[in-house]
Order: C-alpha cells, then structure tokens, then sequence
C-alpha cells in the first residue's frame, strides 16, 4: 500500500471512532456488526473503507441520521476537529429536529405524580402489574 493509498481511505469503525460518533472501536464495531450503521445505502463490515464523498446512515438513538464524509481524520482530536469532517443532510437534520420534538411532547403529555410512591402503594402497583386485586 502507498503512501496516497493509506490517507486516502479509513476503515469505518476507525473513523467513526475518530470523529466522536462512539466513545471506543469497540463500541463502532459492535454498532456496524448490529446493522445500526449503512455505508452508500449498504450494510458494511468493520474493515470496510471510507472514502471522501462516502454517504453514512447511522441509526443513534433510535434516530436515523444521514452524513456525507468531508475528510478523513489523523487522529481522534477534539470534537471541533472532528465534526469538520462529516456533514449532515438536511432532509436528516429535519428529521432529526421533527422526532426530538415529537419525543418532548410524549414526554411532556405523559401523566406523572408528584411524589414517588411510598411503600404501601408500590405494594398496590406490583399486585395492580401481577394482575392480582
């Protein structure tokens, strides 16, 4: 392999790894090997290289996000640097943007009491959750 041939390209856990998508390779490889992330529309191995112009799906959080790979980093450096070498689309940041709210809404409409249940009436929930009266 050249010189040209070795920064031309990455292998896609070591990239995500170094642009802060997954705090270790490890936790990379196990997301690609899970189907959570999608290389140019196809499900791809941890070895597989990316190259500049390269179209990433990354399924984070139950969200799916689309990027366009910009560059190709050195080394793991500070989140400034490596969110100068992926894009998000704007159609996925929309997306994105649309569920957050839908999720904050849910959350917000969801009844909760003002207080933790004491003892007696956690006794009550888990009979009311075993079916029992």
């Amino acid at each position: 392999m050249t010189i040209d041939e070795k920064t031309d390209n990455h292998r896609i856990d070591k990239w995500l790894w170094h642009t802060r998508f997954f705090k270790t390779r490890s936790l990379a490889t196990a997301a690609i090997n899970g189907g959570k992330v999608h290389l140019n529309a196809e499900r791809v191995k941890p070895a597989h290289r990316v190259r500049v112009g390269d179209r990433l799906s990354l399924s984070l959080q139950g969200i799916v996000a689309e990027f366009e790979v910009l560059g190709l980093p050195r080394r793991r450096g500070p989140a400034a640097e490596a969110q100068s070498q992926y894009l998000e689309t704007p159609v996925s940041a929309k997306r994105r943007v649309k569920l957050r709210e839908q999720q904050r809404l849910a959350q917000v409409s969801r009844p909760r009491p003002d207080t933790r249940p004491d003892k007696r009436d956690r006794r009550r929930l888990m009979r009311l959750q075993r079916g029992q009266t």
